[in-house]
């Protein structure tokens, strides 16, 4: 799976501005706020239809340009393909795939991304929304259904969410509370399922990884973690959707005290041991650092065994906050796919690689 080319047409602070890409590793280096991370960004809407820095589609288009384009020749299931993503303010974006319109949820059919960036070295650490966004990005592009689950599910969460703040002025909006909870019961039984099965498959993936980058050292477990009163994440939805409805019928009074939604798929999270502590609470900052890279790169694979070729690798910076040893690691574990890596300078990695060079200045490339 590979970008060959791709041309950007108002698109951040490209006025237009064209772009070859190696088959395998492309190092694009310059200075700070020059471009580099908006054309990887570029990269990932082939893959998504949106953005990793903004929900909003506006704030992609170039200040003086009256919309965006992003052109791209791909290879990808052994064809040539061609995506086109137009971005007009004010109006939904078209999406076309060799001339044929498509939606954002479509797009994983020709381009699959896994995006590493410095804020993912936190992905222990941090909150649970971090590690569902992981599983949520993820499972979108290998299983496209997933995502109109999700995006039904977030409608409904912001709906019972306005209700649970509002009844107190408005009672009658309590006519409708139980529907959305019923809504994200069931939106949340399927979510559970696909997110199960997934963090089963990153375990699986991410552990000889970790075993190998830790020297033997270091054993890491990855155990998903929802709803309390879903006894089996792997049953079937009907089965799961019942035990959700428990959990919200428990609740309920909770939800209308607090005005917050208690029950959902909103609450997953993904519990990550090494050496049978639990990383969060215990690991040290290069424990946590390396189980990042290990969960990053076992989604690489993950994508691998599914569609039978390597997503894009993405690496936006994230070399510069590693030490050697760990950059060495990431180098030589990114081979037999397409990368890009920016950094402010090349620094080497071009040659360790066998690398193509992009250098970017002022939104511009060469």
């Amino acid at each position: 799976m590979i970008v060959r080319r791709i041309a950007l047409n108002g698109f951040r602070n490209y006025d237009f501005e064209t772009a070859e890409f190696d088959a395998g590793t492309n190092v694009i280096c310059g200075p700070n706020a020059q471009g580099k991370t908006n054309l990887l960004e570029a990269v990932y809407m082939l893959a998504m239809g949106r953005s990793f820095r903004t929900r909003f589609d506006k704030e992609l288009v170039g200040f003086d340009a009256d919309g965006a384009d992003i052109l791209a020749d791909v290879t990808s299931h052994g064809r040539e393909q061609t995506v086109n993503i137009r971005l007009t303010p004010g109006r939904p974006k078209r999406i076309l795939v060799n001339a044929v319109r498509k939606n954002a949820g479509e797009l994983s059919d020709t381009v699959n991304t896994v995006l590493f960036c410095p804020d993912d070295l936190n992905l222990i650490k941090e909150g649970a929304a971090v590690r569902r966004r992981l599983m949520d990005n993820a499972i979108s592009q290998i299983r496209p259904r997933y995502a109109e689950i999700l995006s039904d599910f977030n409608r409904l969460y912001e709906n019972k969410t306005r209700i649970l703040k509002d009844w107190h002025e408005k009672p009658a909006l309590l006519d409708t509370l139980d529907d959305f909870s019923d809504g994200m019961a069931r939106a949340s039984a399927q979510l559970i399922r696909y997110r199960a099965a997934f963090a089963l498959r990153l375990s699986e993936a991410a552990a000889p990884i970790h075993r190998d980058f830790s020297d033997g050292q270091e054993e890491l477990r990855v155990q998903y973690k929802t709803v309390s009163s879903v006894r089996d994440p792997f049953a079937s939805a009907k089965e799961i959707y019942y035990d959700i409805c428990d959990h919200q019928e428990r609740h309920r009074q909770a939800e209308l005290d607090s005005a917050q939604c208690l029950t959902g798929a909103h609450k997953d999270d993904l519990e990550i041991d090494i050496n049978g502590k639990n990383a969060r609470a215990f690991a040290s900052q290069g424990q946590t650092r390396t189980a990042a890279l290990s969960l990053k790169l076992a989604e690489r694979e993950i994508f691998l065994k599914e569609t039978g070729e390597y997503p894009i690798l993405l690496l936006d910076d994230v070399l510069s906050e590693l030490d050697q040893r760990r950059q060495e690691f990431v180098l030589n574990r990114i081979g037999g796919g397409q990368t890009l890596i920016t950094c402010c300078e090349d620094e080497g990695i071009s040659k360790r690689t066998g690398g193509r060079v992009l250098f970017v200045e002022g939104g511009r490339i060469r």
